[in-house]
């Protein structure tokens, strides 16, 4: 139980995927020190690897990353306690991330294996109705082990006239879509955006000012760059290395700081998250800082402290970041989790 307080909520992979979690677990959360305690399993769920919160009700929803795809919700009670509200097959297998609408009237899947987007509506109490749309990529890309087929990764809604954003691993694709309200349908706007043959895009962050994004590559181990104009267009303003580091850097998590001056992106292989100053031109290195281990999955900024979570490590750890410059430093002991792949502050 997190107690009273601020609290986060961690998922991770249970054995049904390899792992060694048994669900969600919150933790308590200072937000002075940024330490995390009592970590205990507030939800027993099959493979909960990515997390969301409804932006104005106290529901999270969790995929549940399994064969036969499962979007799960529960109330959020004021101590971090979940209490079930049900579950729905997404459509498509081994779903891998979600996220809610800015107005909280519909909540978006990725299905990693399925190679699609599903929609569900959300009632005025934040719980899911039947799905209104699953949208199903379809090709290839160059990498022909990680590549066969159309693999969705993540899902990225925008604000106001902005498009959502499906970003597809498999077909170096990211796919732009419209979402008729009404329907509860996805409209596609074309043409979608490539990326260079085998990069493999995983992740997108959004820049504060609406007017860029960057995209973590997973395969060629890169960061793109890209200006977003007012129709809803990409257009790709360059590269640069996720990680100068040597062996072989899968670039996972990629985020902008609250303030929009620093990006950051976790390099798993490598146990890094770099740092990355952000100006009028492409990305430029501040820093790679050690994460202490090696399969940084997931990271998520709260307030002045950035948490890793490290699938492999079997932890979250806790950094303070430098407000000048940016670099995150280790503070206090990490927590020991099983098997954590979202960290949801």
């Amino acid at each position: 139980m997190a107690g009273r307080g601020e609290f986060v909520h961690i998922g991770g992979y249970t054995p049904q995927s390899g792992g060694r979690a048994s669900g969600i677990v919150a933790a308590r959360r200072d937000p002075r020190t940024g330490e995390l305690s009592s970590p205990g399993t507030v939800a027993v769920t099959a493979s909960p690897s990515f997390l969301a919160r409804h932006p104005m009700l106290p529901v999270l929803y969790a995929v549940n990353e399994l064969p036969d795809g499962q979007l799960s919700a529960w109330r959020v009670g004021a101590d971090g306690d979940l209490s079930a509200v049900g579950s729905w097959a997404t459509g498509g297998a081994e779903p891998c991330h979600l996220a809610v609408a800015p107005d909280g009237g519909h909540l978006f899947v990725a299905n990693y294996g399925g190679g699609s987007v599903t929609v569900f509506p959300l009632d005025p109490q934040g719980s899911p109705g039947e799905r209104t749309d699953l949208v199903e990529h379809q090709g290839r890309g160059a990498d022909p082990e990680r590549q066969e087929r159309a693999h969705a990764h993540m899902v990225s809604p925008g604000t106001g006239r902005a498009p959502l954003f499906a970003v597809d691993l498999g077909t170096d694709s990211i796919y732009r879509y419209d979402l008729d309200a009404a329907s509860g349908r996805l409209v596609p706007r074309a043409p979608r955006v490539r990326t260079a043959p085998g990069v493999g895009p995983r992740h997108l962050a959004r820049h504060p000012d609406g007017r860029r994004c960057y995209v973590s590559g997973e395969l060629d181990g890169s960061v793109l760059a890209y200006q977003l104009t007012d129709d809803g267009a990409l257009h790709q303003r360059g590269r640069v290395d996720a990680s100068d580091r040597a062996g072989h850097v899968q670039p996972s998590e990629v985020a902008v700081g609250p303030d929009g001056r620093f990006l950051y992106v976790s390099n798993r292989g490598v146990g890094t998250v770099t740092v990355f100053a952000l100006g009028a031109g492409l990305p430029e290195l501040v820093e790679e800082v050690e994460t202490g281990g090696e399969w940084p999955r997931h990271f998520a900024i709260a307030g002045e402290h950035l948490y890793v979570a490290d699938e492999r490590a079997d932890m979250v750890r806790t950094f303070r970041v430098d407000r000048e410059t940016g670099v995150p430093v280790a503070v206090g002991e990490p927590l020991t989790v099983a098997s954590p792949t979202c960290v949801l502050p």
